[in-house]
């Protein structure tokens, strides 16, 4: 089952349940995930649907330091609570030390030592994790590496 039939069965549930908020986050998922389809006239592998997961995921959390910033922290809740609903169709993020070994293995590969070969390191890990890393975590970790 993709992820994409997941959610649908998904939102089914919480509309029989009539869970609102939740019919309503899945309704916003979906309908990027369909969109992406559409634009790319095919259906969505599970990179792709990861990708527009992550995607969304992210716009929710920027959403929510925005009205942590604005002083409004209910709508602020409301966003971290579709994050976290999204969050629950991703793969399970990798564990620091196996971060670390594949930042460590990169580094072998591609001979990489100063900031400036970050890119080769980056590039490396990001395919090796296979979406089960965040960029900008794996990218603070390059550094500290490159640098030290």
């Amino acid at each position: 089952m993709s992820i994409t039939e997941r959610i649908q069965s998904d939102m089914s549930v919480a509309a029989k349940a009539q869970d609102r908020p939740r019919v309503a986050a899945l309704r916003l998922v979906i309908d990027a995930l369909q969109k992406e389809a559409k634009q790319a006239r095919a259906d969505l592998d599970e990179q792709a649907e990861i990708a527009v997961l992550k995607r969304e995921r992210k716009r929710r959390a920027e959403a929510a330091e925005a009205y942590r910033r604005g002083g409004r922290d209910e709508a602020a809740a409301a966003e971290d609570a579709e994050a976290a609903l999204i969050d629950a169709y991703l793969p399970a993020q990798i564990s620091d030390d196996e971060l670390q070994a594949l930042i460590a293995d990169a580094l072998a590969e591609t001979g990489a030592q100063s900031p400036k070969e970050m890119g080769k390191v980056m590039s490396a890990v990001m395919a090796k994790a296979a979406g089960r890393a965040d960029g900008r975590r794996v990218s603070e970790l390059v550094k500290e590496r490159l640098a030290g």
